[in-house]
């Protein structure tokens, strides 16, 4: 497979992970929603090893990677594409990130077992593995800015997920109120890009 594949493939199959724990998880037993979560994160961890394989073999490197695969965002002069970026640094954090991602979801198995809404568990560990390699394979800050937000919102739902707990309620909203308030920061940073150079992408 070449580049652009793989790079979306690892983005995309802890997406798809997600949308099938999410949408189907409630009538599955618990081993199959650790297998679709615990498979879709190894997936991301075996894309992320033949991107990385493919990058460091390529007639590119060490010059960035980048591919665009459709425009999301068309607004006067504001054009917005979806745009994956992979250099070397994107090489480190690609691997960091599922690695760990793949860890954290098999330990869950265990340590969820006995726990109720597993189902929902998976979903979010899941979407949180896409929020991150979309945050840090964006070519664009439109589009870092929507995985930034989504961390910052599978945080919360991690952060509350015994959302009966008054003390897991409270922790979750502290952590929402502290990523909103980087946000703010975050959107005038980006206005004020692109006021000053016309563009939003990284390579401008």
């Amino acid at each position: 497979m070449n580049m652009e594949t793989l790079l979306l493939l690892m983005v995309l199959t802890p997406l798809a992970g997600a949308a099938l724990n999410g949408i189907m998880g409630r009538g599955f037993s618990k081993a199959t929603v650790s297998v679709i979560g615990c498979g879709a994160a190894g997936l991301s961890m075996g894309f992320a090893l033949l991107t990385a394989w493919a990058y460091s073999h390529s007639a590119v490197q060490p010059a960035p990677f980048v591919h665009p695969y459709f425009t999301w965002i068309q607004a006067g002069e504001l054009s917005a594409q979806y745009a994956l970026f992979y250099d070397r640094l994107t090489l480190i954090m690609t691997l960091t990130v599922t690695v760990v991602a793949f860890l954290i979801h098999l330990y869950s198995r265990g340590y969820m077992e006995h726990e109720g809404g597993y189902y929902r568990f998976f979903t979010y560990l899941n979407l949180f593995l896409f929020m991150m390699l979309t945050l840090v394979t964006a070519a664009s800050y439109p589009l870092m800015f929507v995985g930034w937000e989504g961390v910052g919102l599978c945080s919360y739902l991690l952060i509350g997920f015994y959302f009966t707990k008054k003390s897991a309620s409270d922790a979750g909203k502290k952590a929402f109120i502290v990523t909103r308030i980087g946000d703010a920061g975050f959107t005038v940073g980006v206005a004020l890009l692109f006021w000053t150079f016309h563009s939003l992408d990284f390579q401008t």
